[in-house]
């Protein structure tokens, strides 16, 4: 196995490792009244993501060399990624559920940024890609990850204006 393939491995275990947490914060927050909202959105991320990680998968063979300069960026994104999870606690999930009696969350990255998660992820979805030398995926699935952040940004302010 390739350091490439290890790499690729390691980013998917770690997805679905998050996608058990959200399931479970997902379960707590439906438990004291959270409510969904913006939910016709969210099967277009699994394709999104998912088909950023397949295209990867596709892409990297076993002579793909991985540039370590970006794959150092991709690490740090991972420890901000990480810190926003542990400052969300149990309100992360990768849907948007809003729980009226809870407080918005002001501390750690949240200071400086509204949706520091969301800025992780783009360049996340970027940065990944070309440390394997793949920049048709970087640039495609930028395009198509912004164009649905873009939309999923407005819903979120919109169901998160009430508690501001």
């Amino acid at each position: 196995m390739t350091a490439a393939w290890i790499v690729l491995a390691l980013v998917v275990a770690q997805r679905l490792g998050e996608l058990v947490l959200s399931h479970r914060n997902e379960a707590w927050l439906r438990a004291r009244g959270g409510v969904e909202v913006g939910a016709g959105h969210f099967p277009l991320f699994f394709l999104v993501h998912g088909g950023w990680l397949a295209a990867l998968a596709l892409s990297i063979g076993p002579d793909t060399v991985v540039n370590w300069w970006w794959l150092a960026v991709f690490v740090l994104l991972q420890a901000a990624r990480v810190w926003i999870l542990a400052v969300l606690g149990r309100y992360w999930c990768t849907r948007i559920i809003t729980l009226d009696e809870a407080p918005l969350v002001t501390a750690g990255p949240y200071r400086w940024l509204r949706h520091p998660n969301y800025l992780v992820v783009i360049v996340e979805i970027a940065v990944l890609p070309l440390a394997f030398s793949a920049y048709g995926i970087a640039i495609t699935f930028s395009i198509l990850n912004a164009l649905l952040l873009s939309h999923r940004i407005r819903v979120e302010n919109a169901a998160l204006q009430a508690r501001r």
